[in-house]
């Protein structure tokens, strides 16, 4: 299941990208940009904002939406096929995010952009969490490979090694998520395993790829450098690391919890500041 498909990216990968964003993640980061994309299932999502109140909405004789004023109230604990909604609203304020697509289909709108992808570019796989996804993501990367199209899967490596491990060789870079190295913070604050994580990341390293690890600096969490050294010294003990990137926290994606009828655990925390990455960089 795909929850956006974002065509001319420079952040994730080498060159111009096709971004394709696959919808359901193992892990439960409070402080995640894509909210939208934990759930496995189709979600509702509702911006204010934009409401005209047109009425398409309330024209299904369902618990789920309701009239307001001004606007409409979304029962998102509600069980209903929310699907019904897709394309309902006129003005783009009540929308569906998560939608089947076969590889057919993904592959129309990728090779739209591959007259683009000169100087390394290519299909950066995302999410959510992709290597959750099952047949259809390794069917989507043989496809790839066919078309000798250059592929990085950006994961948080919190699944089964034999999901990794089937695609390597078929993706040329691994985008890897670590997030910390103490087994108790990583747990309540994701509910993962750091364990994992890292065995996972051991094994891959093994492998004579392009791995790229990416640390999200995240205040309470592992902004410290103390944590922080642990985390790069153990990066620093793989072999096959090219390279660590730092991402600083950042509240963009703040309203989208708003949109899903979520509580956002960190509404209201500092951004992180580019300048406070430079002792990390350091080191």
């Amino acid at each position: 299941m795909i929850f956006n498909i974002q065509r001319f990216s420079t952040h994730d990968g080498q060159g111009i990208r096709t971004m394709v964003f696959y919808k359901g993640c193992p892990l439960r980061c409070p402080w995640c940009c894509n909210p939208e994309g934990r759930s496995f299932y189709p979600e509702l999502m509702y911006d204010a904002g934009r409401c005209k109140n047109f009425g398409d909405c309330l024209k299904f004789d369902d618990p789920v939406i309701s009239s307001a004023n001004p606007g409409i109230r979304v029962n998102h604990a509600a069980t209903s096929d929310v699907t019904k909604y897709r394309d309902v609203c006129a003005s783009g304020a009540l929308t569906v995010s998560g939608e089947e697509k076969s590889i057919e289909e993904l592959l129309e709108t990728i090779e739209k952009d591959a007259p683009f992808y000169c100087n390394g570019g290519g299909v950066t796989l995302s999410g959510g969490e992709p290597l959750s996804q099952g047949d259809n993501l390794t069917g989507l990367l043989n496809a790839l490979k066919e078309r000798k199209m250059d592929v990085a899967v950006e994961t948080s490596l919190h699944t089964g090694w034999e999901k990794i491990e089937r695609c390597i060789g078929l993706a040329g870079t691994f985008l890897a998520d670590l997030k910390h190295t103490c087994p108790l913070k990583f747990s309540r604050f994701t509910g993962g395993q750091a364990g994992l994580v890292m065995a996972n990341l051991r094994k891959l390293a093994a492998y004579d790829i392009n791995l790229i690890i990416r640390i999200a600096v995240i205040p309470s969490f592992n902004h410290t450098m103390p944590e922080m050294k642990q985390i790069i010294d153990f990066v620093a003990s793989l072999g096959h690391v090219r390279e660590i990137h730092f991402l600083p926290y950042h509240s963009l994606g703040s309203e989208k919890y708003k949109m899903l009828g979520i509580d956002n655990p960190f509404a209201g925390r500092k951004h992180v500041e580019e300048r406070e990455l430079n002792e990390y960089a350091d080191y």
